[in-house]
């Protein structure tokens, strides 16, 4: 299956059903909202900014370490956390002052979560603070009970393992009784070999913002479905 032609609802493994899942756990960027919204094309030029003025650089020379950082540490802001003692609040509030002009209300989306049995949440490696925004922009936040951020993960990124065993922990989640939907496929891995149904979001049309790999509709055992919108998906999880 091709990255830029994705198909809106596919199983992909063995087919695995929703009926036993009280609890539906989300990403934030990138699986809540669209590629359109310009929101993490925004956060990354942030991020940039932020390498650039820390160490002295240009715009290309920024970017090239903070793509080292990135593939090495799994977020810039680790690495900038284990290599240079940064604070990591300061960091996460300069790279979230964004413009959310472009993020649009998606109604049938939040109809599609509010419908949804069960617990909603958040897991995001972004901030509690730009959860909230994004989500009450897109008219979903009410539909969700809470929001675990990079901070409350004492700033383990997804997708290592820790991240998870504290948010599940954190809010007593039964993973063999959770779905968790993403846009990378690499932080699926964890939550499937957790007992987590997973499902996949991939971008309707080519980011051109993100690397090719980062929008693969990887048909790897760890994938459950793979869907390129989200509100349709939901809508017939809610089916018999």
């Amino acid at each position: 299956m091709k990255a830029d032609k994705p198909a809106s609802i596919a199983p992909v493994a063995e087919h695995r059903s929703f009926a036993h899942v009280d609890t539906w756990v989300f990403d934030l960027d990138n699986t809540l909202y669209p590629h359109s919204s310009r929101i993490w094309p925004q956060i990354d030029a942030r991020i940039t900014l932020y390498v650039a003025d820390l160490f002295g650089l240009d715009g290309m020379s920024a970017k090239a370490l903070q793509k080292y950082f990135y593939h090495k540490y799994g977020t810039t802001l680790r690495a900038l956390i284990e290599e240079h003692g940064i604070d990591p609040h300061q960091f996460l509030d300069f790279a979230h002052d964004i413009d959310h002009t472009d993020l649009e209300l998606n109604s049938d989306l939040g109809t599609a979560i509010e419908r949804l049995p069960g617990r909603k949440l958040i897991l995001t490696n972004g901030s509690r603070k730009h959860a909230r925004n994004v989500a009450t922009k897109l008219g979903i936040f009410d539909h969700f009970d809470d929001v675990f951020d990079i901070a409350d993960a004492n700033f383990v990124p997804k997708p290592e393992k820790r991240a998870y065993e504290i948010f599940l922990e954190r809010h007593d989640v039964d993973p063999a009784r959770s779905a968790m939907f993403e846009d990378l496929a690499k932080n699926l891995v964890v939550p499937r070999e957790l007992g987590m149904t997973t499902t996949l979001v991939v971008p309707k049309t080519f980011d051109p913002f993100r690397e090719a790999f980062e929008q693969e509709a990887s048909k790897t055992p760890h994938i459950d479905y793979i869907t390129d919108d989200l509100a349709v998906f939901l809508q017939s999880c809610l089916k018999p």
